[in-house]
């Protein structure tokens, strides 16, 4: 089982998008596309690694309705333009396991990571981010999805 830790992240800036709509219809390609383009434009140093944060995803949310961030982290201070807006994500405590495995295997992750917080003497603080550490591999016609999810928490 892959190991669950609680750690320190320290704040950061984020250049996002706001998504409204099924997770697996989410057009990464196009939003990273927009995000680096906006990095570039505005001369600010981007960050490696993609991230969601999941703003809306209880269960008996329908898929339709759901919303979620796509972000990079970026080192600099703009404004956002259009449809890119800008944040700071402050210093938080969040609890993280690593997922590798088919999009329709991250419940069973989130399982995991929600029933350790709550049996840690945990609880949930913040939305969940999912920061992608590679980009996904097709692997006998089944996307591979490489993520540390994190879930900010604080003790009980």
């Amino acid at each position: 089982m892959a190991s669950i830790k609680v750690e320190s992240r320290k704040a950061t800036t984020l250049a996002y998008i706001e998504h409204t709509g099924p997770y697996d219809k989410v057009p990464w390609d196009v939003y990273m596309e927009k995000l680096f383009g906006f990095a570039k434009e505005k001369k600010v140093m981007p960050g490696f690694y993609p991230m969601a944060t999941y703003t809306n995803c209880p269960d008996d949310t329908p898929p339709e309705e759901r919303t979620c961030e796509i972000s990079i982290p970026i080192h600099g201070d703009v404004e956002g333009k259009e449809d890119i807006k800008v944040k700071k994500l402050p210093e938080m405590k969040v609890a993280t396991i690593s997922h590798k495995g088919p999009g329709s295997e991250f419940k069973n992750t989130y399982a995991k990571l929600t029933g350790w917080i709550s049996e840690n003497g945990y609880e949930m603080s913040g939305p969940p981010m999912e920061i992608y550490s590679k980009k996904p591999k097709v692997k006998d016609g089944v996307t591979i999805l490489y993520a540390k999810v994190m879930i900010p928490v604080k003790k009980k």
